[in-house]
């Protein structure tokens, strides 16, 4: 792997990351070569399932989506069957902005985007809570984003 993101492909992709829509033509310049050699890295990098998609980034404050809540989750059951649907059910929450399985004192960690309290409330109240093999939760209401990023190109 370490070939392939060689000093070239790292700032293809940091631009990238900058931009998702900067002409290729652009981007050929931004890294000293010609359009045919970016297009095929591009290409190399796309196949290699390094570069998995080209997105747009919604402002969440802008939208109205400016309470964020952090959920811990503990299951009653942790067997694979049981995390295979939990990990369904949470997917389809389009609130869940974020879930990771952790390791240690409880099972899952979600991040929740709503409008308000008021929000999250039905939130938990209507789709969380009726996850699967759901136990517990602990909610923890963020005040404010100090650090909030998209992950950039190594």
């Amino acid at each position: 792997m370490d070939d392939i993101l060689d000093a070239t492909n790292r700032k293809i992709l940091a631009e990238l990351v900058a931009n998702a829509r900067i002409p290729i033509t652009e981007l050929a310049r931004k890294v000293g070569l010609s359009k045919t050699p970016v297009a095929l890295r591009l290409r190399q990098m796309e196949e290699m399932g390094l570069i998995t998609g080209y997105r747009a980034i919604l402002s969440p404050l802008k939208l109205g989506l400016t309470h964020v809540t952090y959920v811990e989750v503990r299951l009653t059951d942790t067997r694979q069957k049981a995390l295979e649907q939990f990990n369904t059910a949470v997917r389809a929450i389009e609130e869940v902005e974020e879930c990771y399985m952790i390791a240690g004192g409880f099972d899952y960690l979600l991040k929740v985007r709503s409008r308000d309290i008021a929000g999250y409330r039905r939130i938990m109240a209507e789709r969380i809570s009726a996850l699967p093999h759901i136990n517990a939760t602990t909610s923890y209401v963020a005040m404010e984003a100090v650090v909030e990023q998209n992950w950039t190109a190594p």
